[in-house]
């Protein structure tokens, strides 16, 4: 027997994704290189991503309104979805970069990738031990951008439909239906 829906129901569980418009995911892209910042703004652009490109870690930070010596850059209410970073920098590293990051109670749950030209195993161990979503080597390819895109679009999903989830559940423990009533009619019950 096909299982009946609410209207209410069906309305959650067809809502869109939050990432169906390609300007909702948000990538801060960091790198104190003019042209891997030009080449990585690129690739996110051709696989639909908003992007926002600084030079340096320390403006990343300022960008987040977590440098507590200047003021922030960024918008308030600011949704970044993922921080792409180069690993060597002058000032602040993409590792000291995303070690800050993941202190942050506002942005440890955005996925950080490092990115870097040296294949140094200790440092690669180093930056995923301390919460790094991946490490890419440079060049970046069109691949890996979309594999992390659609990792990170599925995971969002998952996430969107457990909320979906919990909100279906909620709505059946609020209404039971009450079989004492004759004409079976739903009855709302005690939160």
């Amino acid at each position: 027997m096909a299982e009946v829906m609410l209207p209410m129901k069906m309305e959650m569980a067809n809502a869109p994704s939050k990432f169906k418009s390609p300007d909702l995911l948000h990538v801060l892209a960091v790198d104190d290189s003019h042209v891997d910042r030009k080449f990585i703004e690129r690739l996110l652009k051709v696989s639909s991503c908003k992007v926002t490109v600084v030079d340096s870690a320390t403006r990343a930070l300022q960008y987040l309104g977590l440098d507590v010596n200047e003021k922030p850059v960024g918008v308030k209410d600011l949704k970044v979805n993922l921080i792409m970073t180069d690993y060597s920098m002058p000032g602040m590293t993409g590792y000291e970069l995303l070690k800050k990051i993941k202190e942050s109670s506002a942005f440890r749950d955005v996925p950080v990738v490092v990115m870097s030209s040296e294949n140094i195993l200790p440092r690669i161990d180093r930056c995923l031990e301390e919460g790094a979503e991946d490490f890419l080597l440079k060049p970046v390819k069109l691949s890996d951008v979309r594999r992390i895109r659609d990792s990170l679009m599925k995971a969002e999903d998952l996430s969107f439909t457990k909320s979906v989830n919990k909100r279906e559940l909620e709505t059946e423990n609020v209404y039971s239906l009450d079989s004492t009533v004759p004409s079976q009619q739903l009855k709302r019950t005690k939160i």
